[in-house]
């Protein structure tokens, strides 16, 4: 366990309405507030980030006139400022995702308007994108007429081994595996789930050989089983975040696997909660725990902070990040703050420990 007192975390954001960009944070694990919420960079809609592990670089999507695409930031490590160092576009709506490698060499996104996936190279010595090297376009459509009229890529990252590429696409309902060499994406393999559950994004169980994906149309999560040798995933499980008597309109948002492997907990935009489950051990499926409020409306992400002793919820619609503590034996959270305000904020980072 980390024995750091202060986290800095960053919140990706919409700027649709007061929002001016991506903001940072202070976790203070001491005193158990969030403190230090100021604006780091300016920019329109950055609402995915994710940070180099060196922590010397921060990367956003980002929208600018009629063009989409990823914009790269140094961070100052006194102060938490972001400068930017460039951004590549694109023609057409901004990308929902993006997600880098662990040698921050290699740099992706999906971009659910386009149905696409991207793929960037990164100068490594200053940090900076380069024009995308491979674009694929997902192509089909699923039986859900207003959301899967055509592919809404939503998630693009790697795989933990990093052989491969995996995308998550909510319009076709599909995961597809690709290989990545000398830039350009191939498809290696491709998963159908239930038509219409509408996957969003995915997670991975810190053993490499099980995954989850969260569904946003379906409300479930799907327990599958990943095969490093060609990159296919194998479903295992479906269960339901949300309780069977919860009629109104419930879109899940971001799942995350705590690293012990134990717990894994999915956000439900609608119901407004997080939700608990255990993992078996043996088999790596899911029992459902309980859930929790996220003490606001439509959390559209959170995180686990480093020392996974904290949990920040971001509620986009009441503009609001809540701060829990985490019982790591139980995995059961237990409210702190919630009035911590941020605008439309979607992305919750912490720097790297």
């Amino acid at each position: 366990m980390t024995t750091n007192k202060k986290f800095r975390g960053y919140v990706g954001t919409y700027t649709k309405e007061n929002s001016k960009g991506i903001y940072s944070f202070t976790l203070d694990t001491e005193s158990a507030i969030i403190t230090e919420v100021k604006l780091a960079a300016e920019l329109e809609n950055p609402t995915y980030l994710a940070i180099s592990s060196d922590n010397q670089f921060l990367y956003s999507v980002v929208k600018e006139n009629d063009l989409g695409g990823v914009a790269s930031f140094s961070i100052d490590e006194e102060t938490g400022e972001l400068h930017e160092l460039n951004r590549e576009l694109l023609p057409g709506a901004s990308p929902c995702h993006v997600s880098i490698s662990k040698d921050h060499k290699n740099i992706l996104s999906a971009n659910y308007h386009k149905g696409t996936v991207e793929f960037y190279l990164v100068n490594t010595e200053n940090g900076r994108v380069n024009p995308a090297s491979s674009i694929v376009q997902h192509e089909g459509t699923g039986p859900n007429k207003e959301r899967q009229e055509k592919p809404h890529a939503h998630y693009a990252g790697f795989t933990p081994d990093e052989k491969y590429v995996v995308a998550v696409d909510l319009g076709i309902d599909q995961v597809i595996t690709y290989t990545l060499q000398d830039g350009i994406l191939s498809k290696a393999a491709s998963l159908s789930v239930k038509p219409g559950s509408g996957p969003r994004h995915i997670a991975f169980h810190p053993n490499g050989k099980l995954a989850y994906i969260i569904t946003e149309l379906s409300s479930e999560i799907i327990t599958v089983e990943y095969n490093p040798v060609n990159g296919s995933f194998k479903e295992l499980q479906y269960v339901s975040t949300i309780p069977a008597d919860f009629t109104e309109n419930n879109q899940c948002s971001a799942i995350h696997v705590s690293s012990d492997g134990r717990f894994v907990y999915a956000a439900n935009r609608g119901h407004n909660t997080i939700a608990l489950y255990s993992v078996d051990e043996k088999t790596g499926t899911l029992t459902f725990v309980e859930h929790t409020s996220t003490e606001g409306n439509w959390p559209r992400d959170f995180v686990l902070d480093p020392s996974e002793a904290f949990l920040v919820a971001s509620n986009e619609k009441s503009h609001n990040l809540v701060l829990y503590s985490r019982d790591r034996s139980t995995g059961k959270l237990t409210l702190l703050q919630s009035d911590v305000t941020i605008p439309e904020p979607v992305c919750v980072k912490f720097l790297n420990v």
